[in-house]
C-alpha cells in the first residue's frame, strides 16, 4: 500500500522535472538565437520585420507589417524606427494614403536579413545535431501537443 501511495509522487515529480526541463531547453535556444543574430546586429524581431518585407517584394503599410507580424502597431513604428536608424529599412510615400508611410527593405536591410537566416540555419543545425538521437517524428507529435 505505501507502494502506491508513492508512485503518483514520482509521477508528479518526473512531470515536474520534465516540464522545467522544457521551459530551460526553450531559454537556452532562444538565448542561442538571440546571440548568434547579435553578432550580424539583429534582434529576434527586427529579423522578423525583415524577413516580413523581403517575402512581400513591396513596401508594406505599417499596419499591414503589424499583422502580418500578429503585432500591436504601436510596437511596429518603434521598431521601423530602430530599423530605419540602423539603415534597414526607409520609409516612403503611400500612395494610397498621403497620411501614412510603408516601410520599403534597403539593400542594406537585405543584405542584414540574408546573414540573419543564415545565423539562425546555423543554430538550427547544431539543434538538429544534438538530437539526432531522438525520432524527430516522435519528437515533433510531442511537442505539437503541448500546444
Amino acid at each position: 500500500m505505501n507502494e502506491k501511495a508513492t508512485k503518483p509522487s514520482n509521477a508528479a515529480a518526473t512531470r515536474s522535472q520534465l516540464t522545467f526541463a522544457l521551459v530551460h531547453a526553450a531559454h537556452a535556444i532562444e538565448t542561442r538565437w538571440q546571440e548568434s543574430l547579435a553578432g550580424v546586429g539583429l534582434s529576434t524581431a527586427k529579423l522578423g520585420a525583415l524577413t516580413v518585407l523581403v517575402q512581400a517584394g513591396e513596401p508594406l503599410s505599417l499596419g499591414d507589417l503589424a499583422a502580418r507580424l500578429t503585432c500591436v502597431r504601436s510596437n511596429i513604428t518603434q521598431l521601423v524606427d530602430r530599423l530605419d536608424a540602423d539603415g534597414l529599412v526607409r520609409r516612403v510615400e503611400n500612395p494610397a494614403d498621403r497620411r501614412s508611410k510603408k516601410a520599403a527593405i534597403t539593400p542594406r536591410g537585405i543584405e542584414r536579413q540574408a546573414a540573419g537566416t543564415r545565423e539562425i540555419e546555423r543554430v538550427q543545425k547544431e539543434l538538429g545535431n544534438a538530437l539526432s538521437a531522438i525520432d524527430p517524428m516522435m519528437l515533433e507529435r510531442v511537442l505539437a501537443k503541448l500546444k
